[in-house]
């Protein structure tokens, strides 16, 4: 159990804020990608949780169907921080108890709007594959935005997102 909680906060802490600002100069393409598509910004931000939670919807201290995970944090671009995010993660499916499936709902609050993010994505004992999501849509100057995140966990309270937004 211990390792399964372990597991689902990191991961999660891995998609958890998600996004963007004003994009700036020190905004770089994906590696190995070549040039952005016409209209895209790519961003490059860190997520660091500053609350989570663990909601065991059947109280077996275990891992269930439904089990949530809610987090929230800041986002930084550089050591500037440009904005928060709230995220509330679902158990949808475990297979055996050393893998599931998490799908998540978050949102990013920054000065010009919001935007919001949605995806599922599985978690070993190795932790979480991949971990991109798709922009849902948003508010202010981002409420045309669609495009993807791309997360890599850098600690169990530290993510580095590769943001691909299209307004």
């Amino acid at each position: 159990m211990r390792v399964f909680k372990h597991l689902a906060l990191s991961a999660v802490t891995g998609l958890a804020a998600l996004l963007f600002c004003a994009p700036s100069a020190s905004a770089a393409a994906g590696a190995g990608r070549g040039p952005n598509p016409p209209g895209e910004e790519v961003l490059q931000l860190v997520a660091k949780q500053t609350q989570g939670g663990l909601v065991d919807v059947d109280g077996s201290g275990g891992p269930s169907l439904g089990d949530e995970y809610v987090l929230s944090g800041d986002l930084f671009r550089g050591s500037t921080a440009v904005g928060t995010y709230s995220e509330i993660c679902t158990l949808t499916r475990f297979v055996p108890t050393d893998q599931f499936d998490l799908q998540c709902a978050a949102d990013l609050a920054l000065s010009q709007g919001q935007i919001t993010v949605q995806g599922r994505f599985t978690v070993t004992t190795a932790g979480p594959g991949n971990i991109d999501l798709a922009i849902t849509g948003g508010t202010g100057r981002y409420r045309t935005a669609h495009g993807y995140v791309h997360a890599v966990n850098v600690t169990d309270t530290e993510t580095r997102l590769t943001v691909h937004l299209t307004l």
